[in-house]
């Protein structure tokens, strides 16, 4: 694949990324590190107390997935990307387990070039990943900033 400019984005757009299977050890990798909550990683706790009879992905794991699907499709490769100014909606719907293979929807929401800066452009999209049974496990949309192929007369 190779980077596209704002120009290249057609609102409606879909584009399915490849897909990821979260490894046990990176689950809990992950979670140690950055969200050591019980649920994420206490095993004999999750199998006996938590809500999901064994450890979930934390959200935030999940979110990191989402994006890295979409960039591996290497739309923002180049020096395309500009760095993003937010996200919005973002909602953790199903819990992600160890073995869970996953794949990003993704829709593209807005592509329009910014008025107070003519040389790039706000890409939104719309994230819908989604595990090997179909269900979404996180939605949210984020926004990117790209730049403009072409440059207004």
């Amino acid at each position: 694949m190779t980077e596209r400019y704002i120009e290249d984005y057609t609102e409606g757009e879909v584009i399915i990324t490849g897909s990821f299977t979260l490894g046990r050890d990176d689950l809990l990798q992950f979670a140690n590190f950055y969200d050591p909550q019980p649920m994420h990683i206490d095993e004999t706790f999750a199998a006996s107390d938590g809500p999901f009879h064994d450890v979930i992905a934390s959200g935030f794991q999940t979110l990191a997935i989402a994006f890295k699907l979409f960039a591996e499709m290497g739309y923002f490769e180049g020096d395309v990307a500009l760095g993003g100014p937010g996200m919005d909606n973002l909602r953790w719907l199903s819990p992600v387990f160890a073995g869970d293979t996953l794949t990003n929807h993704v829709t593209i929401v807005e592509a329009r070039r910014s008025r107070s800066k003519p040389d790039r452009g706000i890409l939104g999209l719309g994230h819908d990943l989604r595990n090997q049974h179909g269900d979404s496990v996180l939605t949210c949309i984020t926004a990117s900033t790209i730049r403009c192929r072409d440059m207004p007369s």
